[in-house]
């Protein structure tokens, strides 16, 4: 085969949560004899710097990218740093982006998020409604630096003709999140507050009321469509990866089902002084449907009782 035709696919951000849910996913179920994979991570390169990220482009030599490396965190560390958010994640993607441009890469494929979505708007959120109005004041530092992502994308294509895309995942968990309780996502946050409260023996106490409204999907889910959306969608335009509509739940019976899945019996309270942030986000998957109507998703009890059984089985070493 000739070098043309091979695929060189660079992962930045491949340590994390996603990363290691795609490389799983390559590794067991989507290998191709033409697709050489590389999963780098922070340690790798200061995607911050650009000559540091320019060095390990020529080094790597890309055909393709699929960027995930970007400054994250939960509710309550968003609040405290929206500055640092905005600052280090545009600098992130604009050195990803550029450089993957002047380095000739095929395509690229980002990772946003739903909070960049306006906090006032209409539900279901499609993607046409990226820009429609302001982000939620609670992370609008990183949610404006991941709208910019897909301005650029658009940039990119009709000066340049580029194929640069972006996809919209809702709410992710699964091995090798961060659990940290935190500036960790809702889902690991809580398996680890339940985990230390289980071991103590004390009560399991959720911040907020447990009343807002979340899709979750989980992280070997979407790898497999991140995994289509490199080989097979063609648009510019952000693509949103989720679970339907009616697939939604609350919090609080995100909670029941992790207190299910850790066997947990001592009390369950929550702490209604802390804050909840957006009571929803409902998303719309129709675009998504329209391309894949026969995609299966993992039951959330099932990718729960997964996740757990990895946090448990991997304590000492899990991020948190």
């Amino acid at each position: 085969m000739s070098s043309e035709e091979r695929k060189v696919i660079l992962v930045t951000g491949g340590s994390g949560l996603v990363g290691m849910a795609i490389k799983k996913i390559v590794e067991k179920e989507e290998k191709r004899n033409d697709e050489d994979w590389i999963f780098l991570s922070s340690s790798d390169a200061d995607l911050t710097n650009v000559e540091q990220t320019k060095a390990l482009f020529a080094k790597v030599k890309p055909t393709h990218v699929i960027h995930l490396a970007a400054m994250v965190g939960g509710l309550f560390y968003n609040l405290k740093h929206n500055l640092d958010f905005f600052r280090k994640n545009m600098l992130i993607n604009d050195n990803v982006l550029q450089t993957s441009f002047e380095n000739g890469v095929k395509k690229v494929v980002s990772c946003l998020s739903t909070c960049i979505f306006p906090d006032k708007t209409s539900y279901p959120i499609d993607e046409a409604m990226v820009h429609s109005g302001p982000p939620h004041d609670s992370n609008f530092g990183y949610s404006y630096a991941k709208r910019m992502i897909d301005v650029q994308n658009r940039g990119y294509h009709q000066q340049y003709g580029c194929q640069y895309t972006s996809v919209i995942p809702t709410n992710v968990f699964g091995p090798y999140d961060n659990f940290n309780i935190d500036n960790g996502h809702v889902l690991p946050g809580l398996m680890h507050k339940i985990y230390l409260a289980k071991v103590k023996g004390d009560p399991f106490v959720v911040w907020g009321s447990g009343s807002p409204r979340r899709q979750f999907i989980y992280s070997l889910d979407l790898a497999r469509l991140f995994i289509w959306v490199l080989r097979e969608y063609k648009e510019v335009d952000p693509i949103i990866l989720s679970v339907g509509e009616d697939e939604e739940i609350s919090i609080k019976e995100a909670v029941d089902v992790i207190v299910d899945a850790m066997k947990f019996t001592g009390p369950v309270t929550y702490d209604t002084t802390k804050a909840d942030g957006q009571f929803k986000k409902t998303a719309s998957n129709a675009k998504l449907r329209k391309y894949l109507p026969n995609f299966q998703f993992t039951p959330i009890r099932q990718a729960v009782q997964e996740t757990c059984d990895w946090f448990v089985d991997n304590y000492d070493s899990a991020r948190k």
